[in-house]
């Protein structure tokens, strides 16, 4: 089941909230009841093609709604150079805060990088998984810097890159991690994951489901 939603904000900014499909244990949802918790899923550059519908945003959204999570796609304003795209990612981590109990985040490359920059300054943050980030947003936004940003606030973090990714400038967002002590998980892949965006979803929801579910 899924619902439109507009994000409050000064942008134009619409969103898709994908409702949980089980209660968690395997049993499917049909009393009508939310989950406690949801996962603000960024979409890729969007002067890419990136949107809420990317293949990789779905795998998350269907591996956290199996497991009892709502997730929340959301198409970006107009372009502003990463810095509207943002200030988008943030109003909808508000949106969710205001709805839910516990809120995760999830971003695939430029949304993995939107949405470490975006976590770095939200501590209520249960957890936050980047799929193949970039290292910088913008010359004035960098990610390797929302990390350290990250483990300051104790916002637990896991990155998942592709050993054959040669479009993203991934390699300076994993070094740093993994000297910060950070979760990263390497994938035999391309910077799409081909063939491998079921698991990539999997993998990061085994990473949010835990710190999101409260049994």
């Amino acid at each position: 089941m899924s619902d439109t939603v507009l994000i409050p904000g000064g942008r134009d900014v619409r969103a898709t909230l994908d409702g949980a499909a089980s209660d968690g244990n395997g049993d499917t949802t049909d009393d009508g009841s939310r989950s406690d918790a949801v996962v603000v899923a960024c979409p890729p550059h969007p002067r890419h093609g990136g949107h809420r519908g990317d293949e990789r945003l779905t795998a998350v959204s269907d591996a956290l709604t199996e497991r009892g999570i709502d997730c929340l796609r959301f198409d970006y304003g107009d372009w502003d150079e990463g810095y509207g795209e943002s200030t988008d990612a943030d109003n909808a981590v508000g949106w969710a805060a205001e709805r839910y109990e516990r809120v995760g985040l999830f971003g695939f490359s430029f949304g993995g990088t939107v949405a470490l920059v975006t976590a770095a300054s939200r501590p209520e943050l249960a957890g936050v998984c980047a799929l193949a980030p970039t290292a910088r947003l913008n010359p004035d936004v960098d990610a390797v810097a929302a990390l350290d940003a990250l483990v300051d606030l104790g916002v637990e973090a896991r990155i998942l890159y592709a050993t054959r990714d040669s479009t993203a400038d991934w390699e300076p967002v994993v070094e740093r991690a993994d000297r910060l002590g950070l979760e990263t998980v390497a994938f035999e892949s391309d910077h799409f994951f081909v063939g491998r965006a079921g698991d990539a979803g999997a993998a990061a929801a085994e990473f949010l489901g835990p710190r999101l579910r409260d049994d």
